[in-house]
């Protein structure tokens, strides 16, 4: 029997963070949205912030998940306060979603990273 596609539900590391099956650092969770810290950070603030329902990228991304990613870009500013980063103007935090192989996509389950923290960042 052949083992399920990295990107299938039952094999998502994502959803097995967000279920609790795989510890994590949590930030912030509700019904819908599970957030937690990077375990390799780029910056002084990285957490990452996740559906609960598995979609597997922005390229599957459908009208019916607008209020959900709605929700979850309104979040972040108030969670990247709460964690550390300095306030806009002169502060501010970055949010980047990648997609795909060719995007840089690594887990596919789509996330948002949210970086911050004084410079330099070790990447991004």
């Amino acid at each position: 029997m052949s083992q399920p596609p990295v990107h299938a539900p039952g094999n998502c590391i994502f959803c097995k963070i967000a279920a609790g099956q795989i510890p994590s650092r949590k930030v912030y969770e509700d019904e819908e949205i599970f957030v937690f810290d990077d375990i390799h950070p780029w910056a002084p603030v990285h957490f990452l912030m996740i559906p609960k329902v598995h979609i597997p990228s922005m390229a599957q991304v459908e009208p019916a998940h607008a209020a959900l990613l709605g929700r979850m870009m309104a979040l972040a500013p108030r969670l990247a306060a709460e964690q550390g980063c300095n306030p806009y103007p002169e502060g501010g935090f970055r949010m980047v979603v990648n997609t795909g192989t060719e995007g840089g996509q690594e887990v596919h389950h789509l996330h948002i990273h949210v970086m911050g923290g004084p410079r330099p960042w070790l990447k991004g």
